[in-house]
């Protein structure tokens, strides 16, 4: 077995050392069984790979004419919150990684939600309790919205084009109409009999008060007049005047504490990437206030240091499936206990990659046996009660130009249609995020996690995400794009994606097609795909885990990626589970 080390800087000043994985180099051989699934879609120039087909093409067409990476990438996310509004949107917020290839450069933008100055764990008691349905839906879900802020941003700071030709293709798809996907009728179908057909997200669901039909014609004129407003005037216009009064008071209306200030204040973060060297592979990847990058290089690191190689075990087999599930465990217990939008849980994040914490971790995987519940991680902390949630907003991009600038950009309202608001005038639907906070230690939110108090809700946080773009490198030229939507399964789906394209050698549209598994330590549950062989789940149930199998096909975690061969040859795919169609610059 070949090992080799992954350093991880970007955490604090000291060097990290984390046990590479296994050595990677493509590798096909009869241990990888795949399903049929589409090629992915191939170019020497540009590619994107979006999960709607409508937004992957605007960016294609962005490419074609003469905008780079970050002009297609926004493009392409403003298109999304159009035709996507369970997953994103102007009323939301998100992380982008950036490379620049001609400074040979890495850069983090955060736009994520802030909590508004007058929240507090307080406003989400009732009768002595801790109500989690007040920040899932209604004025109090709302935090402040940094989508337009962050991709005013990244047209500006690293953009061919306009930011006002960034906006317009968005404007178009909501005043023309798009066609209704699978997925967007699908995630509705879940409000039917509790959203009003009269209120404003009715108005966006409902047709003469029946639910819209998937391939129906949807147009969205309220969001189209506020996005020319936005491509004529700039996001100021979004975070001062009349689009944040609508804002403003659509919320307040609702129970919230939004206020004027609050979106005044709004300011766009520039961060410092997180950076790992893996066996011959540079990864880079999203720092806190995410958890994906931080979790996603531990279990990395956790497996590497097992003295497992998941090669000889297999593809899907239940060895490796058990493999990565307990890493993930450890991972998620240490996530639970420790991150969140402070000093002293920034510095911790740091503590968790250190070489011989994980080696020590990475010796408690057993190839025949879990552990206690309370053994993952450093410390011991109560289980949740919740179940983890059927399926969460989000929708990931990735853009690999012709010059080697690429983009992997993540945006959310976090649940479907986050809040279950629509402002009255502009036709924004805004996030419900403040449920990414934890409200009080050991309570979990509609995801099921359990965090604490260094993630405790407060004015001017940034909530704990699970959001984790990344890129892999080859020397300096990018190999591989990947994220992914669906809550904290995004971590662990983009993990396996990785694995799958690094490791069993799997082309872009294989890796994101194949079987994934999902633990996140609490509550104490392996989820896996309905169709996981029965000798697997026997295996997986033999070795000690309670089971969990659930139909994937509708969205719960849908992977986007690009990879780039030695002939500079772009490959794109879109998770078939989201419907997602990948598009290149002809």
């Amino acid at each position: 077995m070949c090992m080799t080390p992954l350093i991880a800087t970007g955490l604090g000043t000291r060097r990290l050392l984390i046990v590479g994985l296994v050595c990677i180099f493509p590798y096909l051989g009869s241990n990888v069984v795949i399903g049929a699934t589409p090629d992915p879609v191939r170019s020497q120039n540009g590619v994107v790979a979006a999960d709607h087909h409508s937004a992957s093409k605007v960016g294609a067409r962005v490419l074609a004419n003469g905008g780079n990476a970050v002009d297609a990438a926004v493009a392409t996310a403003l298109a999304l919150g159009v035709v996507n509004p369970a997953s994103s949107g102007i009323g939301g917020g998100g992380f982008a990684l950036i490379y620049i290839a001609s400074e040979k450069k890495t850069y983090v933008v955060d736009f994520r939600e802030m909590g508004p100055a007058a929240i507090s764990p307080k406003l989400f008691v009732r009768n002595g309790k801790v109500d989690t349905n007040l920040s899932q839906r209604g004025g109090l879900a709302v935090g402040v919205p940094g989508e337009i802020a962050g991709l005013e941003y990244l047209v500006k700071r690293f953009g061919k084009r306009s930011w006002r030709r960034a906006v317009l293709p968005a404007h178009r798809l909501a005043s023309r109409g798009f066609v209704a996907s699978r997925f967007l009728h699908s995630a509705a179908k879940f409000y039917e009999k509790t959203i009003k057909p009269q209120s404003q997200l009715g108005q966006l669901l409902f047709t003469n008060e029946k639910l819209f039909r998937r391939g129906q014609i949807i147009k969205r004129p309220k969001l189209a007049r506020t996005l020319w407003q936005l491509a004529t005037r700039g996001g100021r216009a979004y975070y001062r005047g009349k689009i944040a009064q609508d804002i403003v008071s659509s919320t307040r209306a609702a129970g919230g504490v939004l206020t004027m200030k609050d979106m005044a204040n709004y300011r766009v973060v520039s961060r410092k990437p997180l950076i790992g060297q893996w066996n011959g592979y540079r990864v880079a990847t999203m720092p806190v206030p995410s958890s994906g990058g931080v979790v996603l290089l531990e279990a990395l690191g956790i497996i590497g240091a097992s003295g497992q190689d998941l090669r000889k075990h297999g593809a899907n087999s239940s060895a490796t499936m058990h493999i990565i599930a307990e890493a993930l465990k450890h991972a998620f217990a240490d996530r639970s206990r420790f991150l969140g939008d402070t000093n002293p849980a920034k510095l911790t994040s740091s503590k968790l990659l250190d070489a011989a914490r994980l080696k020590r971790l990475g010796g408690l995987i057993k190839l025949d046996t879990t552990l206690p519940h309370g053994q993952y991680g450093d410390k011991k902390l109560g289980a949740a009660k919740a179940p983890p949630a059927k399926g969460g907003g989000t929708s990931h991009l990735c853009v690999v130009d012709r010059h080697g600038n690429a983009v992997a950009l993540t945006t959310t309202v976090n649940g479907y249609f986050g809040a279950k608001l629509v402002t009255d005038k502009t036709g924004i639907v805004l996030n419900n995020q403040i449920d990414d906070f934890s409200l009080k230690s050991g309570v979990a939110n509609m995801y099921g996690l359990v965090q604490s108090d260094f993630n405790l809700v407060g004015p001017g946080k940034r909530p704990l995400s699970s959001m984790s773009p990344t890129l892999v490198f080859k020397r300096d030229k990018v190999v591989g794009c990947f994220g992914g939507s669906g809550g904290p399964k995004i971590i662990s789906n983009t993990m396996q994606t990785i694995i799958n394209t690094f490791v069993f050698g799997m082309d872009p549209a294989q890796a994101v097609s194949a079987p994934r598994l999902h633990h996140q330590w609490t509550p104490n549950v392996l989820l896996v795909n309905q169709d996981t062989p029965a000798d697997v789940v026997m295996g997986l149930k033999r070795r000690g885990h309670k089971i969990k199998q659930r139909s994937w096909r509708f969205a719960p975690t849908a992977v986007q990626a690009v990879t780039v061969d030695s002939n500079g040859m772009r490959k794109a795919a879109s998770d078939p589970r989201k419907g997602g169609l990948p598009a290149a610059q002809r």
